[in-house]
């Protein structure tokens, strides 16, 4: 019995500008930013939210999140948990930057790939 189609979770929203992270309902309607108002981007059940003082942990969040990506180890379900791969540095955002511009590959399908070059 699949545990996870029953119960609703918690899903994870960021506001990349103001560097903070919150845990709501996923009830449909946007969530505003406590401090900017602006609505928060979802962000997933396994975001973990960077310090606010990094910086550079958060503009890799921002490119993973503006490509329409979320941090997700669930399957379709919820029963699956095989974490899926998202860049964690600046280093690993250009790798895949420049991969995507060489293959043609659109650049969120090889955000979420381990090796930016391997063929899929």
């Amino acid at each position: 019995m699949c545990t996870y189609a029953f119960v609703h979770y918690k899903l994870h929203y960021a506001c990349v500008s103001c560097r903070i992270g919150f845990k709501r309902h996923p009830n449909g309607a946007w969530h505003p930013c406590p401090r900017c108002s602006e609505p928060m981007l979802c962000a997933g059940h396994d975001f973990a939210a960077p310090r606010r003082s990094d910086r550079k942990a958060w503009s890799v969040v921002a490119v993973v999140l503006g490509a329409g990506l979320r941090y997700e180890g669930f399957e379709g379900c919820g029963c699956g948990r095989e974490p899926k791969f998202r860049p964690r540095t600046r280093a690993q955002v250009r790798a895949r930057r420049i991969a995507a511009a060489r293959t043609g590959v659109p650049f969120a399908e090889v955000l979420g790939r381990v090796e930016p070059m391997e063929a899929r």
